[in-house]
């Protein structure tokens, strides 16, 4: 039986497929010869409790001058597919979180949806990280600057970032000299409306931001180190850093197996965790990537492993 599936994704047309970890998904949807339509946020609805989008069968092609085709848009059920995949980007904001209703639905209308709803809204990707203070550098999330400014003091150095952000971006590195620490933070936490965290300075990101690629609990034998360039501090691709696959030290596998059994429970199937040194410093399960970057380094297919363990699940 052919198996359905909907990915809920930003637009594909401004995707940079080299590294895009959902058209990975895409090309192991089609190479499975699922029928899998094209989704995007602005295209779902709940009527009379039930979830529906406007889709369109897509055709992927793993070349950067012609990369999708779609099909005219169809009114979907989603509740008769077997599979829904939400991929779309942070920020985290209350638009992704009504996104999260109509998935919600359409979970209970029948589909698999992945990752489940009620877990893309309870694990805040930044907060998350509190349930594990022995594994983390010292953490803070706070409003007030008092309190945020007497953190930094104690620590000497501190990053510090909004709770709801991706790819490095308003992440800054602050010490406690740091004639701009007020700035910074009324700055980050929008005069105090927001709560924002702060971490205590990891030296060993000079050696990598690792991400973990976590499937149904359990790690993929690699991490990708993403080592920040010589004009930055922070290791995000999207940050000019340069990304180095290494084998999972036993402190990423620490991590691992800490974490993992908390995403089994929450129905969370493909995760990214972030370490720097052996410290965790964030759980990624909005749309985690690194999927190509991995699979070319070490001629792994990740996105088929997550599509094994989907099928476990539908069966």
């Amino acid at each position: 039986m052919t198996i359905s599936l909907a990915v809920v994704m930003d637009p594909i047309s401004g995707i940079n497929i080299k590294k895009d970890s959902t058209f990975a998904m895409l090309l192991e949807a089609q190479r499975r010869e699922y029928r899998t339509y094209y989704v995007e946020p602005s295209q779902l609805w709940i009527a009379d409790g039930e979830a529906f989008a406007r889709g369109a069968r897509v055709t992927v092609e793993d070349n950067p001058d012609r990369w999708y085709e779609l099909a005219p848009q169809e009114q979907l059920r989603l509740g008769d597919l077997d599979l829904v995949m939400m991929r779309k980007d942070p920020p985290f904001d209350m638009e992704y979180v009504a996104d999260t209703y109509v998935l919600d639905r359409a979970s209970q209308n029948g589909a698999l949806v992945v990752n489940q709803p009620e877990a893309l809204r309870n694990i805040n990707e930044k907060a998350a990280i509190c349930a594990y203070p022995e594994l983390t550098p010292p953490t803070l999330v706070a409003r007030d600057h008092q309190v945020l400014r007497e953190f930094v003091l104690a620590q000497g150095q501190a990053i510090v970032k909004p709770l709801d952000g991706m790819g490095g971006h308003q992440i800054f590195k602050v010490s406690a000299e740091d004639p701009n620490l007020n700035v910074v933070l009324e700055t980050v936490g929008e005069m105090g409306r927001h709560l924002i965290m702060a971490q205590g300075f990891v030296p060993q990101i000079t050696e990598g931001d690792k991400r973990i690629l976590m499937i149904d609990g359990e790690p993929v034998p690699y991490a990708l180190a993403r080592i920040p360039s010589d004009q930055d501090f922070r290791g995000n691709l999207a940050k000019g850093g340069r990304g180095v696959a290494v084998p999972l030290s036993d402190g990423d596998r620490a991590v691992a197996e800490a974490v993992g059994p908390m995403l089994r429970e929450q129905g969370v199937l493909f995760a990214g965790l972030d370490v720097i040194g052996d410290r965790l410093t964030e759980i990624n399960v909005t749309s985690p990537t690194c999927i190509r970057e991995l699979d070319a380094a070490h001629d792994l297919n990740i996105a088929g492993q997550l599509f094994d363990c989907m099928e476990s699940h539908l069966a």
